[in-house]
């Protein structure tokens, strides 16, 4: 064989193993395309349920939300009315409750004091009190 002829063999058996290496290359990449191809299927097919799901549960936050705030004007509303009655019950009411209650004690003070003799207060100029008087125990021993 000549050289001319053992060249073209190396040339061809070498075009034959890269040929035999990108048909290898490209099988398995057909493959991976295809457990790309089923994988994506299977999320879309799980995904779509739970996107449905999760827009029916927000849409039921939503309600509940404008319900909790229909309340919550509500109860502001009846606090504001309380309040208005309480100062009106108070200013109604207040004063005149206090007027009858100092007739009352002033009554019954008198009527209790009524058979008693009144207690007789005798002023001693340049005397001091007793020490009951000036703070309690702790100040009677020094300063009597």
């Amino acid at each position: 064989m000549s050289g001319g002829e053992v060249a073209g063999i190396l040339v061809a058996v070498f075009w034959a193993i890269l040929v035999s290496f990108l048909a290898l290359v490209l099988v398995r990449l057909a493959q991976t395309l295809k457990a790309t191809t089923k994988l994506v299927a299977e999320v879309s097919e799980q995904a779509v349920p739970l996107l449905s799901d999760a827009s029916a549960t927000v849409r039921s936050a939503h309600t509940q939300l404008a319900r909790v705030d229909a309340i919550a004007a509500d109860v502001q509303e009846v606090t504001a009315n309380a309040s208005a009655l309480s100062s009106t019950v108070s200013s109604a009411f207040g004063g005149p409750l206090v007027k009858v209650a100092a007739f009352g004690y002033g009554v019954r003070r008198a009527i209790g004091k009524k058979g008693e003799p009144g207690p007789k207060h005798t002023v001693v100029v340049g005397r001091t009190l007793p020490g009951a008087r000036r703070g309690g125990r702790r100040n009677r021993r020094s300063k009597d």
